[in-house]
């Protein structure tokens, strides 16, 4: 037994992981497969594309291939026909959707789905030409991985709403792995509704702002969406903390009443951006936050309306002393220093260490 370490994305761990399950190890592949260029990933075309050279399985006289993977339905659209063991067909209407309803099954289950396709090249294609390139794919399969969410969360979604926090879901999977996800841990109950970037698209900003607030799914939505939803909960008078980890979630972490970035797997942009850094990327650490405020915010009201209590008290004695028609000073400046040092320091102190009451999160 050797130990595996997941070291980066999860999502690229994961795929090395069901490579090697079948023998396939990066380091022999990059050696057979050597990369020329790659178009990265963007949240518009939610894929990705990679040209290798082709040294092993020559397909006429091309000398190169293009690999994508990503949003299986958006991947899907670039493809017109579709390998089948060692042969390769053009790609139907009904093979098609037999694809999407395989691809609903696996995101009905809560999970995250990537699609891939590949075609052979004669010539490397010029960089930006994306939108060109990734046409004409020869469709290969669907991966589903579950990225299981930490058992605490739960338990964490729960604390929110009796603390009065709406939790909401903004992601860029697909709906049905959304909604699954969100039902198992609370964030929403069977029936609520749920946006997807291209019916959000079609909103305007006033009609987001009626929606927002009945909405806790949002599903394939894009970084200038988040910018919005925020935007839409803040104009409802919303106070809004956003957590993000990419560079795109820039804007929105900017925006929100409170940013909060990942401290393991976020960017530095997104950090730069938020006012508060998650050093174990978990949820539940943002509620521990909350209540630890909600200690200290009690704390403060005790400890001014005690000082302020005795405080008025001694002037209230000074102040009575001559309309009374008492001579001289009611207390010594020895007795009002003894006072404010010993009789409001020390309780107030006291009060000030008041550790949370049972009831802090209900509130």
């Amino acid at each position: 037994g050797q130990n595996w370490e997941i070291l980066g994305d999860p999502t690229e761990g994961a795929l090395l992981t069901v490579a090697g399950k079948s023998g396939i190890f990066k380091e022999s592949w990059t050696q057979q497969f050597p990369r020329l260029m790659e178009f990265p990933f963007s949240s518009e075309r939610k894929r990705m594309s990679v040209v290798v050279e082709n040294t092993t399985y020559r397909i006429g006289d091309l000398d190169l291939l293009m690999f994508s993977k990503g949003s299986s339905e958006l991947l899907l659209g670039c493809c017109d026909r579709v390998q089948i063991g060692d042969h390769i067909e053009s790609l139907s209407a009904e093979r098609q959707q037999q694809i999407l309803d395989e691809n609903n099954q696996m995101a009905a289950k809560g999970l995250r789905v990537l699609g891939f396709a590949y075609k052979p090249l004669a010539d490397l294609p010029p960089e930006g030409s994306e939108a060109t390139s990734e046409q004409g794919l020869i469709w290969l399969g669907l991966v589903g991985m579950l990225d299981a969410p930490r058992p605490e969360v739960r338990r964490a979604v729960a604390q929110c709403r009796q603390a009065g926090i709406r939790p909401v879901m903004i992601t860029g999977d697909h709906q049905l792995t959304a909604q699954a996800i969100a039902y198992d841990l609370g964030i929403a109950q069977p029936g609520d509704l749920v946006l997807t970037g291209q019916q959000l698209q079609k909103l305007s900003q006033a009609e987001l702002e009626q929606q927002v607030g009945n909405v806790s799914i949002y599903a394939r939505v894009s970084p200038e969406h988040k910018l919005r939803i925020v935007q839409a909960l803040q104009k409802r008078g919303e106070f809004v903390a956003m957590t993000g980890d990419g560079v795109n979630d820039a804007p929105a972490l900017k925006q929100a009443d409170i940013g909060v970035a990942m401290g393991i797997t976020g960017t530095d942009v997104s950090k730069e951006a938020s006012d508060m850094v998650l050093l174990d990327d978990n949820i539940a650490t943002i509620v521990r936050a909350v209540q630890e405020g909600r200690v200290v915010y009690t704390n403060i009201r005790r400890f001014i309306k005690y000082i302020l209590g005795s405080n008025i008290g001694e002037v209230l004695t000074i102040a009575a002393a001559p309309i009374m028609g008492l001579g001289g000073v009611p207390l010594s400046p020895l007795q009002i220093l003894w006072m404010n040092l010993v009789t409001d320091g020390l309780p107030a102190l006291a009060l000030a260490m008041e550790p949370a009451e049972p009831n802090v999160m209900q509130r």
